[in-house]
């Protein structure tokens, strides 16, 4: 009998493990399985589905007409405002006649009155008209009639609403809190109604922006009231898949659907479909915002009604758990050679995670947890071995990142200011060698400083305005540069010496190489998406379309015979900290000059 035992354990310890848990979950599921097939019926799951969604139906029927409400408010109180005796005038007469008068008479009083009335209403915030005039020529951004309502388009021209008019041809713009100024957002509202028209100013004509503001919180709120399913979530979207209000933003991230997947749903069907999302089946259901062109979508997902379902089906689960238990009792002595040896798999492992590598006991064992064993114990050696070279690796990337850094700063630039310092002092010109020597401090301290390998773009600015300063004053004040950064995102990080190495190259290979050694550099930038795009150019002599391609290959060589390495160099960081898709791109005409497009992520401000 011993001897039968012993052969029983050697044949089950050497099957293969696949064969091992087969034999153990074949015999809770054939059980399972002939329970289930007595007692559960799937129309119980279907059921529930088809009874939750009648009711998110009915609640959703409901829900857009309230949102199509709120938004039609919005366009009729515009409406209204524009249909005052105030409006008229601003369109009939030439508003560079009607500065004197208008903004301080009682139609600009009787019209402001109305504003006022009209913002008391809790569905608005502000009303704002832009006018795209200097504001020191126009009296209506001073007047007390006015100047609340009355503001210069500049101040929103950064804005993504502004430039969607700029490229399209709409007249109206149902704005969501993406569209707004950050400002334009704290200091008006999360949602506007913007129209576009023009007014005749010094006989011609100009844009004007009404923009009615309002607050998304009370549509978040009508979507939360429109759901009775937890985990469930309504939004709203724009035709630019752009995110209007929503009852929970983190889940919408989650089963978002864009706008062109919507209206084809929308198109095919007028009830909930099923989908499936991160592998998660879902319904969802679409309703048309029909004033504004947006989508509000419903989605619910399936796992809350598995278990509504599953409510249900207790008192069956409860049978099939009785006898689960007596099969797992049979299934435990089966599957404990295993289960043990991978625990002590799983022990070992959590040794690793705290730090403590070492090998495990050979196994005897040949089935998969025995190779498991040993391929871990050869693992082990591995890891340590390669935990040693990274260390090393880690030390040497550390120097060599520090090389690359310094290696991008042209020694002779250095060479040639001291030598510019020492002839200042021949000519005893004190206050321009202190000048010197101060800027040149701060340049090497915004380069060398290895506090963190990050800047930010407004220090960038700062580095390329010294670094211009110093040149200007070996080359006669020749050189102008122009910076035209927007304040919001002069805050973004960028790895350092970014923009130094591009603005050498204008100098040195573009401007200095004309015949009058006089030029412009501009420095313009501006947000695209979720991007950040700056721009520099300058109107040197410009790059030779056989040369222009290989600039960021590496192997390039510029027109004076440089290797443009610090362009290079600057290219292949963006590209190994961002990915392919950013770092530099040139664009040259011959005697014209040269523009370098640099595109990095917004990521966090610093």
């Amino acid at each position: 009998m011993n001897t039968l035992n012993q052969k029983l354990h050697a044949f089950w310890g050497n099957l293969k493990l696949q064969t091992k848990y087969n034999s153990v979950l074949l015999t809770a599921v054939a059980i399972l399985v002939l329970m289930m097939g007595v007692f559960f019926s799937g129309r119980i799951y279907d059921m529930v589905v088809a009874d939750t969604i009648r009711q998110e139906q009915d609640s959703s029927s409901k829900t857009a007409p309230l949102i199509e409400a709120k938004i039609q408010k919005l366009v009729d109180t515009e409406q209204l405002l524009h249909n005052h005796e105030f409006y008229t005038s601003l369109y009939t007469m030439n508003m560079s006649r009607t500065c004197d008068t208008l903004p301080s008479n009682h139609i600009a009083c009787d019209f402001q009155s109305e504003v006022r009335e009209t913002l008391k209403d809790s569905d608005f915030m502000s009303y704002r008209i832009y006018l795209d005039c200097p504001a020191e020529d126009c009296t209506f951004f001073q007047s007390e009639f006015t100047s609340d309502i009355f503001f210069p388009a500049e101040r929103i021209k950064g804005t993504y609403w502004y430039g969607i008019f700029q490229g399209t041809n709409v007249n109206e713009l149902f704005c969501p809190s993406f569209y707004l100024g950050k400002k334009e957002s704290q200091m008006c509202g999360d949602i506007a109604y913007i129209r576009r028209s023009t007014v005749t100013y010094h006989d011609r004509q100009i844009p004007m922006y009404t923009a009615i503001y309002g607050s998304t919180d009370s549509i978040e709120a009508i979507l939360k009231d429109n759901l009775s399913l937890p985990g469930s979530v309504s939004y709203i979207l724009n035709d630019r898949d752009n995110l209007v209000a929503s009852s929970d933003e983190k889940i919408s991230g989650i089963y978002w659907l864009s706008f062109d997947t919507i209206q084809d749903s929308f198109m095919s069907s007028n009830s909930f479909i099923e989908r499936t999302i991160l592998d998660q089946k879902v319904y969802s259901g679409f309703y048309s915002i029909n004033n504004a062109g947006w989508f509000m979508v419903t989605i619910l997902p399936s796992a809350p009604l598995v278990r509504q379902s599953n409510q249900i089906m207790i008192r069956f689960i409860v049978i099939v758990l009785a006898i689960l238990a007596l099969s797992m009792l049979i299934a435990s002595r089966m599957s404990r050679s295993i289960t043990n040896r991978i625990s002590s798999v799983i022990t070992q492992m959590n040794h690793v995670r705290k730090g403590n590598l070492k090998p495990m006991e050979p196994s005897l064992e040949h089935d998969e947890v025995g190779d498991l064993i040993n391929t871990y114990n050869y693992m082990a050696q591995k890891m340590t071995q390669l935990m040693e070279e990274q260390a090393a690796a880690a030390e040497d990337l550390r120097i060599a990142e520090f090389n690359s850094l310094q290696a991008q700063i042209n020694p002779h630039f250095l060479y040639n200011t001291m030598d510019m310092i020492n002839w200042l002092a021949q000519q005893g010109r004190t206050s321009e060698i202190s000048d010197a020597v101060q800027n040149l401090s701060r340049f090497y301290k915004l380069t060398l400083s290895k506090k963190q390998t990050m800047s930010t773009i407004a220090q960038e600015m700062e580095h390329i305005s010294i670094y211009v300063k110093l040149q200007n004053m070996r080359f006669h004040n020749n050189i102008d540069l122009i910076i035209d950064i927007p304040d919001e995102i002069q805050d973004f990080p960028i790895p350092k010496l970014t923009l130094q190495p591009v603005v050498e190259n204008a100098i040195l290979h573009g401007i200095l190489e004309k015949d009058t050694k006089v030029g412009t550099i501009v420095l313009t930038g501006w947000q695209e998406e979720a991007d950040i795009l700056l721009l520099i150019s300058d109107d040197g002599v410009g790059i030779p379309p056989e040369i222009l391609p290989h600039i960021l290959s590496g192997n390039g060589k510029s027109t004076s015979g440089g290797t443009n390495i610090a362009i290079y160099n600057t290219h292949r960081r963006l590209q190994l900290l961002y990915g392919p898709d950013y770092g530099l791109s040139y664009n040259s005409t011959v005697g014209e000059g040269t523009e370098v497009t640099i595109r990095i992520p917004t990521g966090s401000s610093l």
